[in-house]
């Protein structure tokens, strides 16, 4: 499949989509509570931290009556994740209530985990209803893509953002890729959407807004401090993610990810951040804390 630039042009979407990755193999052993997951091809030293979410959330899914939706999940990333091999996704159900249902997911290589995981689903139901406003920030066609951008950048951090091509980022503040942003502000807003259409299943929705939205969470604590993801010497890992859905939203249409970071201190940011439909509904809250660590002199 492809996809129009905010120019124009044809941009490939990436090979196998996100449809194939978050699609778990069930147990070989036939445990109906453990699910293997893979990880495509990459330059990353380390498994893509939203990668592991969406699959984790994927598996504890499938352990859940259809009519319950996930509403929200709190994970923690313990150690990085070998790209070159297979993840095994071990499901603890924890409650199946009238309403909800919790359970439990390890992510594991070799014996040991990597992600640990809960989340919460509920039957659908009626109560009080509000939500915050999207902010007005120009239309997603009018920003550069994310082949775009990186167009002609002879950098190895361009080479692995084009080739991790499953989800069309675009930075309404400028992107942050390869060089800092124009201002020190502690706050951006990114359209983002995946590349490829997906099926009308809601899961697979919920589960591609957990892989984008560990994409640029972080990057509202590096442009308020001057930084690129280039910067030399800089090290930086997602430690833990937690995400609330309130309202559906289709992960292959355009969705405004508004962020911001109100701390960053011992070598740890944290940020926060609102994921809007294109009519300016929210859709889902995002917060996460991230290790930063700079060179030392």
């Amino acid at each position: 499949m492809t996809t129009t630039g905010a120019h124009g042009e044809a941009e490939p979407a990436a090979a196998g989509g996100l449809s194939d990755i978050l699609d778990l193999t069930p147990d070989p052993g036939g445990d109906p509570d453990r699910f293997l997951g893979y990880t495509p091809p990459s330059p990353l030293p380390r498994v893509f931290g939203g990668q592991v979410l969406g699959q984790a959330l994927v598996a504890a899914t499938r352990t859940v009556e259809a009519s319950r939706p996930v509403h929200s999940l709190h994970g923690y990333f313990l150690r990085p994740g070998d790209p070159h091999r297979p993840i095994t996704f071990a499901v603890e159900r924890l409650r199946d209530g009238r309403s909800f249902a919790a359970r439990r997911t390890h992510a594991l290589q070799s014996g040991r985990p990597i992600l640990s995981m809960m989340a919460s689903f509920q039957a659908p139901a009626d109560g009080l209803d509000h939500h915050l406003e999207m902010p007005p920030v120009p239309e997603p066609e009018t920003l550069p893509s994310l082949a775009e951008v990186l167009a002609g950048e002879d950098h190895p951090m361009a080479e692995r953002w084009l080739r991790q091509r499953h989800v069309d980022l675009r930075h309404v503040e400028g992107p942050l890729y390869v060089r800092p942003g124009s201002e020190r502000v502690a706050h951006q807003a990114v359209w983002l959407r995946c590349l490829s259409a997906l099926p009308d299943d809601p899961t697979l929705h919920a589960a591609v807004l957990a892989y984008a939205s560990d994409f640029s969470l972080l990057e509202p604590v590096l442009r308020r401090h001057g930084l690129s993801w280039s910067a030399a010497g800089l090290k930086v890992a997602s430690l833990d993610h937690a995400m609330w859905w309130h309202r559906p939203a289709r992960a292959d249409e355009w969705l405004l990810y508004v962020q911001r970071s109100p701390s960053a201190s011992g070598a740890r940011g944290l940020a926060f951040g609102e994921i809007f439909t294109r009519d300016g509904t929210l859709a889902c809250s995002v917060a996460q804390e991230g290790m930063l660590r700079l060179p030392q002199p």
